[in-house]
C-alpha cells in the first residue's frame, strides 16, 4: 500500500470543519486517502514518497465546474474577440465543425496540463460538439494521461438554425442517439465510489440549442442512473429574451418546468436571476457554476455570487471554455471571483443596496475548494482531512510576486499575481512536479495544438 508523508511546509490550508490553517504543517496519505493532518511533529517520520515543503503554502485541490476544453484550439480568434455570446457562437460554430477525434484529444491533454500547473485536482468538461467522428471517449483517454479527476459531460446540441435554434444544422446531433450514446458512457465509465478519478454527467448544452423533450428526457435518464445534470442556463439578457419569447418563460423558472433543479444539478453562469430564482437554487438544492472571466470577456453581467452564497446556494467556479476566457488558470479565476464580487457589492451599494463586507481571499478559495466539491456532489474532495482524497497543490513563497507577503502567506495566494503550482497531487500522485507537468511531455502537445489549430481556423 502506496503511501504519502508531506512535512514541513509553511502553512497547510486544510478547509476542515474548523478551516485550521497549520503552521510547520503536513499530512500522511495511504492509497490516494488522507489519514493523517496536523503539525509536522505530530506526523509519521517516513513513508514510500517523503515531500519536504519549506517555504510552501500548500491547499486543497481547486475544483473546476465548468469548462470547454477543446476550445483551447480556438483563443484569441479575431473575428471573436469582441462579439458578445451569440455573436461569439456564431463566428465560431464553422470551426468548431472542423474538430476530428486527434483535436479532442490534444485540446483535452493541452488544457488539464494548464488546469493542473494552476492548483487544480478535479475538473469538469462539457463536450456538446461531436463532428466528424469525435466521442466523448477522446476526452476520456487524454484525462487519464494526464492524471486529474474527471467529471466527463456528455453534452448535446439538437435544435439546429432550420429548427429555430442557434447552432448549424451540420453540428447537431440526433436526439435518440444522444441519449443513446448517453447511456452507454454512464454504463462505460461512471465511477460512483469514493475517490473515483472518473463520473459523468449528463448534460444538454443549451435552452437555444435543444429541445424540452430531449431536456426532459436526459433528466430522466440521469436519474435513473444516479448521475449528476449540467447546463448552461441565464448567462445572457439574450438567452433571456429567446427564453421568453420561445417558452413563455425565463431560463430558471423553464429549467424548473423541465425538472432541470435538484441537487443532482448545477447550472453554468447562472447570471440573470431575480431573487425568487435564487430562492428557487437554493430551496432545492441547485448549484451554480460561476464563471467570472468568461461573463467579463463576453459582456454578459456579473453573477449575484454574494445573494447566492447568503441564500446557501452551491457555488463553485469554472474557467470556462479557453476561447471565452483565454485561460484555464483556476487560481487566477478564483481571484477574479474575489475582485468582481468587490466591484459588484460596490456598484450595489451606489445603488442603494445595504453595504455589504467584501469577498476575503479565504472565502474566495473556499468557493475553489469546497464549493466546487459541493457543487459536483462529492464530499471526497475540497478539503484536507482524514478520510479525504489526497488531492492538493503547493506555492513556492520564496518566488520574486510574494515577496513582502509573509505577513499572510494564505491570502498572498490570491491578492499577490496567482502563480503556477509548484507540485500538484491528485489521489496521492503527482501530476505537477518542480513546476512541471509530470505524467506528459507537454512539448509536443503543444506543437501538435498549434498545427490544428491554424489547420482548424483555416479550414473554416
Amino acid at each position: 500500500m502506496a503511501t504519502l508523508l508531506l512535512r514541513h511546509a509553511e502553512v497547510l490550508v486544510t478547509m476542515d470543519a474548523q478551516r485550521r490553517e497549520i503552521p510547520d504543517g503536513g499530512l500522511f496519505a495511504r492509497d490516494g486517502f488522507i489519514e493523517q493532518v496536523g503539525p509536522t511533529a505530530e506526523l509519521p517520520a517516513a513513508a514510500d514518497e517523503v515531500l519536504d515543503l519549506r517555504g510552501h503554502v500548500v491547499l486543497p485541490g481547486l475544483v473546476n465546474t465548468h469548462h470547454h476544453l477543446y476550445q483551447t484550439l480556438t483563443r484569441a480568434v479575431p473575428a471573436a474577440q469582441d462579439a458578445n455570446l451569440f455573436g461569439w457562437l456564431t463566428t465560431l460554430y464553422p470551426i468548431w465543425a472542423n474538430l476530428t477525434p486527434e483535436a479532442i484529444r490534444v485540446s483535452t491533454l493541452t488544457g488539464l496540463a494548464e488546469l493542473a500547473l494552476s492548483g487544480c485536482t478535479t475538473a469538469s468538461d462539457h463536450l456538446y460538439i461531436f463532428p466528424n467522428g469525435c466521442r466523448l471517449d477522446d476526452e476520456i483517454e487524454a484525462a487519464r494521461q494526464i492524471g486529474v479527476r474527471f467529471h466527463a459531460s456528455r453534452g448535446s446540441m439538437s435544435l439546429g438554425q432550420s429548427q429555430g435554434g442557434l447552432p448549424p444544422d451540420r453540428v447537431v446531433e440526433d436526439e435518440a442517439f444522444i441519449l443513446k450514446d448517453t447511456r452507454r458512457l454512464i454504463e462505460q465509465y461512471h465511477d460512483a465510489r469514493p475517490g473515483a478519478l472518473l463520473r459523468i454527467v449528463v448534460a444538454p448544452c443549451s435552452p437555444f440549442s435543444v429541445t424540452p423533450d430531449l431536456m426532459r428526457e436526459a433528466a430522466a435518464l440521469a436519474r435513473a442512473y444516479g448521475v449528476h445534470l449540467h447546463t448552461h442556463l441565464a448567462e445572457t439578457l439574450d438567452e433571456e429574451h429567446f427564453c421568453l419569447e420561445k417558452f413563455g418563460a425565463r431560463p430558471a423558472r423553464y429549467a424548473e418546468q423541465l425538472g432541470w433543479v435538484g441537487a443532482d444539478v448545477w447550472h453554468a453562469h447562472a447570471v440573470h436571476v431575480d431573487g425568487a430564482e435564487i430562492g428557487l437554487f437554493a430551496r432545492t438544492g441547485t448549484g451554480v457554476a460561476h464563471c467570472p472571466s468568461s461573463n467579463m470577456r463576453l459582456a454578459s453581467g456579473i453573477a449575484p455570487v454574494r445573494q447566492y452564497r447568503a441564500a446557501g446556494v452551491k457555488v463553485g467556479l469554472g474557467v470556462d471554455g479557453s476561447a471565452s476566457n483565454d485561460g484555464s488558470h483556476l487560481l487566477a479565476e478564483a481571484r477574479q471571483a474575489m475582485l468582481l464580487a468587490r466591484l459588484a457589492g460596490a456598484e450595489e451599494e451606489r445603488r442603494g443596496a445595504p453595504a455589504q463586507a467584501q469577498m476575503p481571499a479565504r472565502e474566495a478559495l473556499e468557493i475553489a475548494t469546497l464549493g466546487g466539491a459541493a457543487v459536483l456532489g462529492r464530499d471526497d474532495i475540497g478539503a484536507l482531512a482524514p478520510g479525504k482524497c489526497a488531492d492538493f497543490f503547493a506555492l513556492d513563497l520564496r518566488q520574486l510576486p510574494y515577496a513582502g507577503a509573509g505577513h499572510d502567506p494564505v491570502a498572498a495566494a490570491l491578492l499577490c499575481a496567482p502563480q503556477s503550482a509548484a507540485c500538484t497531487y491528485v489521489h496521492g500522485r503527482a501530476v505537477v512536479k518542480d513546476g512541471q507537468v509530470a505524467t506528459v511531455a507537454m512539448g509536443p502537445v503543444i506543437e501538435r495544438h498549434n498545427q490544428i489549430a491554424r489547420a482548424m481556423v483555416a479550414g473554416a
